[in-house]
């Protein structure tokens, strides 16, 4: 095991241990030594998720789309990160970013999911709700 594999078990472990603040520091550490390692900002992001700092979040988010703009799961760890923080208009511009660069076949979970969210909003909006350009209505999936 090289000293970057040894670094991420320890940081796992330290997450593992419930010790985010030691695991973070762990990661930030490993970045700067290798800073385009994806798991290493993979779990980064997820810690400052988890913690509900989502603004930190999103910075890790939004690097890692960079470099897959087409991830699903990048889009809706994105997403999330922006909503909580109750920027809503961005996380549904989130959402039209990824519609359209994503591959349709193998993100159709993904956008599954946000088809889900856009009947959540829209069932929760009269009239329909609308953000960044977007109205939302009821989606019938037959």
């Amino acid at each position: 095991m090289n000293d970057i594999e040894e670094r991420l078990k320890n940081a796992k472990v330290l997450l593992e241990a419930d010790k985010g603040e030691a695991a973070r520091i762990v990661l930030l550490e490993l970045l700067k030594d290798d800073p385009d390692n994806t798991t290493a900002l993979l779990m980064l992001g997820g810690t400052y998720f988890y913690e509900k700092k989502f603004a930190e979040a999103e910075m890790v988010y939004q690097r890692l789309i960079l470099a897959e703009p087409g991830s699903g799961m990048l889009s809706i760890a994105l997403f999330n990160s922006l909503w909580n923080q109750g920027r809503h208009e961005e996380a549904v511009e989130e959402i039209r970013r990824f519609i359209l660069v994503a591959d349709k076949v193998q993100e159709r979970e993904t956008l599954e999911r946000y088809v889900e969210i856009s009947n959540s909003l829209a069932e929760k909006a009269t009239p329909p709700a609308k953000w960044g350009g977007l109205i939302f209505y009821k989606i019938d999936r037959k």
